[in-house]
């Protein structure tokens, strides 16, 4: 089972957006998904309610009320985490999942969180190197600004335990897309190409990255 876990201890920062989606895009390519929501405000659980019938289905696991088991034949696992996790509880949701993607807004305010939250996974540091590959993604981006060009050059600086580039590699747009696609319970990658496919072509390194091989253990 493929698990992919979307952390970020900063509230605000599009996680569920991302969840959701990545959802959304497994399941409508035929992928068996389940969408585990550790949030209490349960954002996750909300859009699979608004979900439609005849979408492909992705079956709901309300992980602050019941013990994380999705069903046997999921394929993908997303985990959406909750905001304000540290120390233990940070480790154990690191444990359970492969793949770690952390959104990041292009704010002051939400660079120097993420400043500190990178020094916890460093601290982290048998978690990070053996069981869990890690990327960035710049959220919820007005391009062409002065915040989004200082985001870039932050993530690019920044390195792992082991002395390498931290990855950065997807730049997601602000978009009314996601706030339509999250008010019927879908992704973008389920609505018309013709609205949506500037913020498809965003999400192919993303995409790319996730589907191979380097984003495994």
């Amino acid at each position: 089972m493929r698990s992919i876990l979307i952390l970020n201890p900063k509230g605000g920062c599009g996680k569920t957006t991302l969840a959701t989606n990545l959802a959304g895009y497994y399941a409508s390519r035929g992928k068996r998904v389940s969408l585990a929501d550790f949030d209490p405000q349960g954002s996750s659980m909300d859009w699979l309610a608004a979900r439609p019938e005849d979408r492909a289905g992705i079956a709901a696991v309300n992980a602050c009320e019941e013990a994380l088991r999705p069903p046997r034949n999921t394929e993908y696992l997303i985990l959406d985490a909750p905001a304000a996790i540290h120390g233990r509880a940070l480790a154990d949701l690191l444990r359970r999942a492969q793949t770690l993607v952390i959104p990041i807004l292009p704010s002051p305010l939400d660079v120097r969180a993420a400043t500190r939250f990178i020094q916890e996974l460093k601290a982290a540091r048998k978690v990070i190197n053996r069981n869990i590959k890690l990327t960035t993604v710049a959220n919820r981006v007005r391009q062409q600004t002065i915040a989004a060009h200082t985001l870039n050059d932050y993530l690019g600086r920044q390195k792992l335990p082991d002395g390498r580039k931290l990855p950065f590699l997807a730049v997601l747009r602000a978009s009314q897309n996601y706030v339509r696609a999250a008010a019927r319970g879908l992704s973008v990658f389920e609505m018309a190409p013709s609205q949506t496919q500037p913020d498809r072509d965003m999400w192919l390194p993303l995409l790319r990255w996730l589907n191979s091989a380097r984003s495994l253990p």
